[in-house]
């Protein structure tokens, strides 16, 4: 009996241990892929930092792996758009700014709760999204995610609708695991979105028509055009 209670006792221990921080504080599961990553070293991390700087638009050099002078130029654009020490060594607070982390599959649940606003999610989707598109398209991006909230299709909430797989590059690319500073337009584009501005008047989908190779997205009826996207429903 007493041998009984004692494995119980063990067993809510371990379920206690590992449950509640990841309940009440998510982002100990979160860590940078390595510590630090600097000129000369050569990995599969050096491969993923490349491709997300290229993703972004910072690197225009080759995905070698090898962190050569054109990717430390690149960090260091990185690092000053994002007020990071410009130092162009991607270390901890550089790489966790990329969304370069471990376990990032509970991003969902980071973004749910009370650490990211809906606001500054939002503002991130945009970024990731409709970075260098006229402002009218930055927040008719956030309308279309709105939108999607209000439909029966799509799920109820705006971490629901980024996150959901495969819906966004901006997630599947890391751009949703970074910070976007309060000033920025995309911050002023998402906070338009939520109160009420839709320039694409209840479009639930958008895509730029140079790049798009679904043959799905092309049977949606389009129903305005700003910047490179198309909107449509």
């Amino acid at each position: 009996m007493l041998l009984r209670t004692l494995k119980r006792i063990l067993i809510l221990v371990v379920i206690f241990s590992i449950g509640i921080p990841l309940y009440l504080n998510s982002e100990v599961f979160i860590a940078p892929i390595t510590d630090r990553l600097a000129p000369d070293m050569e990995s599969e991390d050096v491969m993923k930092l490349q491709q997300r700087l290229k993703n972004w638009e910072y690197y225009d050099g080759k995905i070698t792996g090898v962190y050569d002078f054109k990717t430390y130029l690149a960090v260091m654009d990185f690092q000053k758009t994002y007020n990071l020490p410009v130092t162009g060594i991607a270390e901890e607070k550089t790489l966790s700014a990329m969304g370069l982390t471990t376990l990032s599959r509970w991003s969902e649940v980071y973004a749910q709760s009370s650490r990211v606003s809906d606001e500054q999610l939002l503002a991130r989707a945009i970024n990731g999204e409709a970075r260098g598109e006229p402002y009218e398209g930055q927040v008719a991006v956030g309308a279309v995610i709105l939108n999607r909230t209000r439909d029966p299709k799509f799920p109820k909430t705006i971490a629901g609708v980024i996150y959901q797989p495969g819906a966004f590059t901006a997630v599947s690319d890391g751009q949703i695991n970074v910070p976007i500073d309060p000033n920025s337009t995309v911050v002023k584009a998402a906070r338009d979105a939520l109160s009420g501005w839709d320039p694409t008047n209840g479009c639930l989908y958008y895509w730029n028509p140079a790049t798009a190779t679904s043959k799905w997205i092309w049977s949606r009826k389009i129903v305005t055009k700003i910047g490179k996207h198309n909107f449509g429903i």
